[in-house]
């Protein structure tokens, strides 16, 4: 018998199923669309970091998708939670909170880790070759269960699915674009770089595009989205007490 968080996993991968090539095909288009106006008509013959622009954008890339996929878990809640009213139906069932909570973060990262893949293969075609070693997917992953932790949470405070886009716009596009996805942090001034070090994706691109290019990531990238997990799970479990009380 399915119970506790494999039921919730289990119904966002029924859903997933459903709408699965229509997502594949909305999660190429904005890539494809970053990899032709800046890596291939832009970035031609550009080198960063001794890579070619297009061997830079993609960790990055793949960083920024692991990010917005998982964190997208959190408008799924509330699709559910506003107009579905399933939310209501869980209030109901024998199902703690933690596996509600641990249910939507793996679907979360589940989505991430298939968007993810969709750009590693729209890199191949466009001919980057780089090393998706453990350390990468490590990144990948922790990046993927920070940012989907941090969805549940936000996702059971927020009292309209309007409220969800507003917080996407103010939290996500910044990190998007200024953690380290399209251009070195290190090219920011010194001021900038230190705000920008308190961002989780700072940390995820940094160490994925490390990965990527065979050197030996930082350990404290790997530390502080493992640290940050945790937090954001408990912070998690406790919204979904406030939104169920």
């Amino acid at each position: 018998m399915i119970r506790g968080w494999s039921a919730i996993y289990f119904r966002e991968m029924l859903i997933l199923r459903r709408r699965f090539f229509k997502l594949i095909s909305a999660w190429s288009v904005s890539p494809l669309l970053y990899l032709i106006a800046f890596g291939y008509a832009m970035g031609k013959g550009v080198v960063v970091q001794g890579h070619t622009y297009l061997e830079f954008l993609i960790p990055g890339l793949v960083a920024m998708t692991s990010m917005t996929q998982s964190f997208a878990i959190g408008s799924e809640i509330n699709i559910a939670r506003f107009y579905w009213h399933i939310f209501e139906e869980f209030q109901a069932a024998p199902i703690s909170n933690t596996a509600y909570v641990f249910g939507e973060v793996l679907a979360g990262m589940t989505r991430a880790l298939l968007a993810g893949c969709v750009i590693l293969v729209l890199g191949a075609l466009f001919g980057v070759v780089l090393s998706y070693n453990p350390l990468f997917w490590l990144a990948f992953l922790l990046n993927s269960l920070v940012f989907a932790a941090l969805a549940v949470g936000l996702a059971m405070l927020i009292k309209s699915h309007a409220d969800q886009a507003m917080m996407t716009s103010f939290v996500i596009t910044p990190m998007a674009f200024l953690g380290g996805t399209f251009f070195p942090v290190e090219h920011l001034p010194e001021w900038a770089q230190k705000i920008l070090w308190f961002l989780p994706l700072t940390h995820a691109s940094d160490a994925i595009r490390a990965s990527a290019f065979g050197v030996m990531p930082e350990a404290g990238n790997y530390l502080i989205l493992a640290g940050l997990a945790p937090l954001f799970i408990v912070f998690a479990v406790i919204s979904v007490n406030k939104a169920r009380n």
